[in-house]
């Protein structure tokens, strides 16, 4: 499959639907800004999401899970907030590797917090393909 076609794939096909969590822009960052107040780490609300359930060799896998990330990431199509003005309303943000997933909606990575809002689709994709969402 062209690189083109994958990308298409991983952005617009069909996956497995996920709940996220129905709730206010205000819910939302209020559930961000209560985990931001044990650790400060900026958090970040967003939606039209994909979890991404990386598809990497054993080697890669096991660096991952060596420094406590997993081989996963997630593409927003629409951030809500940023607590850290990283992003404005409306922008797409691909994030790093998950380090933990929480509260059913709250996927944390080294640096960031982000809030899952309202149902997104789990599909895999090579890291390749990920790393070439540019915009």
């Amino acid at each position: 499959m062209d690189d083109l076609k994958k990308i298409s794939n991983l952005l617009y096909a069909p996956g497995d639907v996920m709940p996220g969590i129905e709730m206010s822009l205000e819910e939302a960052c209020a559930r961000g800004a209560a985990a931001a107040l044990f650790d400060a780490m900026p958090f970040c609300a967003v939606r039209d999401w994909v979890w991404i359930d990386l598809i990497v060799p054993e080697s890669i896998r096991e660096t991952l899970q060596a420094s406590g990330q997993q081989p996963v990431m997630v593409y927003a199509g629409h951030v809500l907030y940023d607590s850290a003005r990283r992003f404005e309303a409306g922008d797409w943000v691909r994030t790093t590797q998950l380090v933990e997933f929480a509260d059913e909606c709250v996927f944390r990575t080294r640096n960031t917090r982000y809030v899952l809002v309202g149902p997104g689709v789990r599909k895999s994709a090579e890291l390749s393909t990920v790393f070439s969402i540019l915009w």
